[in-house]
């Protein structure tokens, strides 16, 4: 991909984008650049770790890019916006990954007519398996958000969604990945507890969720019949599905994401307080 590609803000989600852009071999160390508030221990370790340039000229590094990643803080957006746009051309393609914040809210911050992409990918794209959604502003064309799913289509895999529903999204599949880690840790526990070493636990369950994802990935069955495939009557699937439902597992679940995406909302809305 012959794009530069600046990042303003270096938290872990610029992070997880970089290194799966550096591990697809998707850009070149050099093409990428990174600006924070003030962490500059942060940059050095993104620059040691990746090779990637950190922006010491402010005015020539922003101009340069092809691309701009907006990656702070709902809460620094303002402040970030404010510290570049004076060197921003019309040209460029500036892309959110910041939840809960609209493309039209940027827009109005930015001053200009730029296309703006809005995206949720989730931090699997430091191995290149982000699930990423994106959405386009008003001033964003078919060709520019072509490019914006270019480079996330080069570290996972991408949806086309309305704005509306990008809070949505950020409960499903932009907070996804720590649901599932919290349900594995509840699992190795059980694992070594009932006698199985640590290694022995994590390998298993790893690669039985991986095994799950490509049956759900291949196969064209709903959920719920690839599920009831592997319950036998009163088997041992069955008894830990009987023990799920009796703790209302699927409403728990549902709940759990409810309560992201509302905090999404939120976090939108409280951007200014």
């Amino acid at each position: 991909m012959d794009k530069n590609v600046a990042f303003i803000g270096a938290g872990s989600m610029a992070e997880a984008i970089i290194s799966g852009i550096i591990y697809k071999g998707l850009l070149r160390s050099d093409q990428i650049t990174a600006a924070n508030k003030n962490n500059r221990e942060r940059l050095k370790r993104l620059e040691e770790n990746y090779r990637i340039r950190i922006m010491q000229n402010k005015e020539a590094e922003v101009n340069a890019a092809d691309m701009i990643v907006l990656s702070t803080k709902p809460y620094d957006l303002k402040e970030a916006i404010y510290s570049v746009k004076p060197y921003i051309r019309p040209e460029q393609i500036i892309i959110s990954v910041i939840a809960g914040i609209s493309t039209d809210e940027i827009t109005a911050l930015m001053g200009k007519d730029n296309p703006v992409i809005r995206a949720m990918p989730n931090t699997s794209a430091s191995v290149g398996f982000s699930a990423t959604a994106l959405s386009a502003g008003v001033y964003a064309s078919e060709h520019h958000l072509h490019v914006a799913e270019e480079l996330f289509t080069g570290i996972g895999a991408t949806a086309i969604v309305e704005e509306k529903d990008m809070h949505a999204v950020t409960g499903i599949s932009g907070s996804g990945p720590a649901y599932f880690y919290y349900m594995v840790e509840a699992m190795e526990d059980e694992a070594v507890e009932s006698g199985l070493s640590k290694e022995t636990a994590r390998l298993l369950i790893t690669q039985t969720i991986i095994g799950a994802g490509e049956m759900l990935k291949q196969s064209e069955e709903p959920a719920a019949d690839l599920r009831r495939r592997i319950m036998s009557p009163a088997g041992t699937t069955e008894a830990g599905i009987n023990t799920l439902e009796k703790n209302n597992f699927q409403q728990i679940i549902r709940e759990c994401v409810r309560s992201a995406k509302n905090r999404s909302m939120e976090l939108g809305e409280s951007k200014n307080d």
